[in-house]
């Protein structure tokens, strides 16, 4: 494991939130009371989905890209993504002028796909899952003296995305618990940085599908572990725990939850009927474990991060129940 990458502190967190303030507008959070009524329990949504790609990562692509030094910049950046952190690439390096490319798994969700090339990227197509994506673009940055973004293991991707929850103590300082989707990990770890060094009692919860359990197995063994990838959430979608991430959430996750992917389309169609939203399988996971697990959050106030809105149609179709 490389140690030699720093932990992120609430500091880096304010430096990024003065940087993305530049960029990005602050995202709406908000109580839908049918939704409330549905889950029992407080709660608050915090609106990722409503980010110019629609998509919570762009936050860790403007605080690092915006911090390249113009080296880095000018030989231009490759990233290995299912589409959302390559949509954050994408966006930030149009932003900074600077070429990005980007490998994808084959299949991967051709909305995203269409939004990184329309935002000036080169997109190909490698491998069966992200991993296979990864290494193979892992190995091109080595060849070509690119600057690889590792979607996880990236001290100012972290610090961008903690000023999610960084907007939602803000917002609602009497908040309880956090509820965060995590594929590698970097929103949750973001979120326990900023919550835990603001009000220690604020829970952190981070959200899985049963179907690519290896953050949630590496969480639970405290070591870096690899396990199957066969859920059709691909922002959920990695098969390999992330080596920053899990150090921080070891720290300081309060509990990690896995779902059936089934439960997070019920969530997808909740949205649309409770707050008249839009979710992506990821967005919607936080309200998943919401509804699995209300019980524990009886008289509380719940934040859930709705990290992204990219589903297609076909999708979503697949997640609303019959007319």
């Amino acid at each position: 494991m490389n140690m030699d990458m720093e932990i992120p502190t609430l500091k880096d967190v304010l430096l990024a939130r003065q940087t993305i303030d530049k960029y990005l507008p602050r995202t709406p959070l908000i109580e839908y009371p049918a939704l409330s009524s549905f889950a029992g329990v407080r709660v608050l949504v915090k609106h990722e989905n409503h980010q110019p790609v629609g998509v919570f990562k762009l936050r860790g692509g403007i605080n690092l890209i915006s911090r390249m030094p113009d080296a880095e910049r000018a030989s231009g950046v490759i990233t290995a993504s299912t589409g959302n952190h390559g949509q954050s690439v994408a966006f930030a390096a149009r932003m900074f002028g600077v070429k990005a490319q980007i490998l994808v798994p084959e299949g991967a969700n051709p909305l995203k796909v269409d939004s990184m090339r329309a935002l000036g990227a080169e997109v190909s197509f490698y491998g069966k899952d992200f991993d296979d994506a990864r290494e193979k673009a892992e190995a091109i940055a080595a060849e070509a003296s690119m600057r690889y973004i590792h979607s996880g293991n990236e001290p100012l991707l972290i610090a961008g995305v903690g000023t999610i929850a960084l907007e939602i103590i803000e917002a609602a300082p009497e908040i309880d618990a956090i509820i965060v989707p995590v594929g590698g990990g970097s929103g949750a770890a973001g979120a326990c940085i900023t919550a835990k060094s603001i009000n220690p009692a604020i829970k952190i919860i981070g959200v899985q599908s049963e179907k690519a359990p290896a953050a949630f197995k590496s969480w639970n063994a405290r070591r870096v572990l690899e396990d199957k990838m066969e859920t059709s959430a691909e922002g959920l979608a990695t098969r390999v725990g992330f080596e920053l991430p899990q150090r921080i959430l070891w720290q300081h996750l309060d509990d990690f939850v896995l779902l059936s992917d089934e439960e997070i389309q019920h969530a997808i169609a909740l949205y649309v009927v409770k707050a008249h939203t839009l979710a992506e399988a990821a967005g919607a996971a936080s309200l998943a474990a919401l509804i699995k697990y209300r019980e524990r959050f009886r008289g509380l106030t719940v934040a859930l991060v709705l990290s992204g809105a990219n589903i297609t149609i076909t999708q979503l179709r697949a997640a609303l129940p019959p007319a």
